[in-house]
């Protein structure tokens, strides 16, 4: 699958691959665009003469038979505006020029399709002012890095557009040092390694990344805290910064991540409804003062409780 996008229109290209035939085009194309587009909305583009095979315009309901070309045009919708909110947030740090929050899974950094509001971004809205507004992207104000829905720990946030220059360059430059927690299926071998493998989106499941040959380089260092039966607690910190990056290396050495249900289709994720993931230090140069800035996050309680069950060790409430 490969895109483009112009002011109006992003353009797909799909090619129905040989286990893909006799699908309809309607659910093959809502399989394939993601959750954001659903099956009724695929028809609706179809209807509209928004979708080729082959360079033909097609019903919804023709039957793949394995080897077709398609294009789809779908028309940008602009999202809506991003609004302050008066939601939570645990400020682990914060001065004129940045704050450092600790954010809880299940919270999405910042607005996007299906997500325009509850977000982290609409919190430091309320707790900045507009100010926010005018750092970095539209939708992303203050934003420089991000942690997954369902990874929690800590995260800074830029208040000022040097602040959000200087910290932008620092991640480029990788002296912004992140550590993580996790807990992967399996037992791993050495007590020490290096995942060094390229990251890009997957060619047939655009919510998913994978290690592609074409991807762009990641490299991720683990080190073995605890092996608990069939499990292994690691620190793992990050050279590089690609999206999903330790999800997807743990997954590709086969230790995908407890929790995980978008890389690991293993049993026994010990009850959690996330992944096992995050993000416990912190430290960078401050981008304006220049001073040296630590900071740690504890487990959260779930994932400490998975810990002690595993130790046989009750946790306290």
């Amino acid at each position: 699958m490969t895109k483009k996008q112009d002011s109006d229109h992003r353009l797909y290209h799909f090619k129905v691959e040989p286990e893909q035939c006799g699908q309809r085009l309607d659910v093959f194309l809502a399989a394939a665009l993601g959750p954001d587009i659903s099956r009724s909305r695929v028809q609706q583009l179809i209807e509209a003469n928004l979708v080729q095979v082959r360079g033909k315009k097609p019903k919804a309901a023709l039957k793949l038979a394995g080897g077709e070309e398609i294009k789809v045009h779908v028309p940008l919708r602009k999202p809506p505006s991003v609004v302050a909110e008066d939601l939570p947030l645990d400020i682990v740090y914060e001065d004129n020029y940045l704050l450092v929050v600790n954010k809880p899974a299940g919270v999405v950094v910042h607005p996007a399709p299906g997500h325009y509001s509850g977000t982290l971004v609409n919190a430091l809205l309320a707790h900045c002012g507009d100010k926010l507004l005018n750092i970095g992207r539209v939708h992303r104000p203050g934003i420089v890095h991000r942690l997954d829905k369902g990874t929690s720990g800590l995260l800074v946030v830029a208040k000022t557009k040097a602040a959000h220059q200087g910290l932008t360059a620092a991640l480029k430059a990788r002296t912004v040092k992140r550590e993580y927690l996790c807990l992967a299926h399996g037992q791993i071998k050495p007590d020490q390694g290096t995942v060094d493998a390229p990251i890009g989106r997957h060619p047939k499941m655009r919510l998913k990344m994978a290690v592609v040959p074409d991807g762009r380089a990641a490299r991720t260092y683990f080190t073995v805290l605890e092996r608990l039966g069939n499990y292994t607690f690691l620190r793992a910190t990050l050279e590089t910064g690609r999206t999903h990056q330790i999800r997807v290396h743990s997954a590709f050495i086969g230790h995908p991540l407890v929790g995980d249900r978008l890389y690991s289709r293993r049993q026994g994720n010990l009850g959690l409804t996330r992944q096992f993931l995050h993000a416990a230090k912190l430290s960078f140069m401050h981008p304006v003062t220049g001073e040296e800035l630590q900071f740690s996050s504890m487990l959260p309680p779930e994932l400490s409780e998975v810990l002690g069950r595993l130790r046989g060790v009750r946790t306290e409430s």
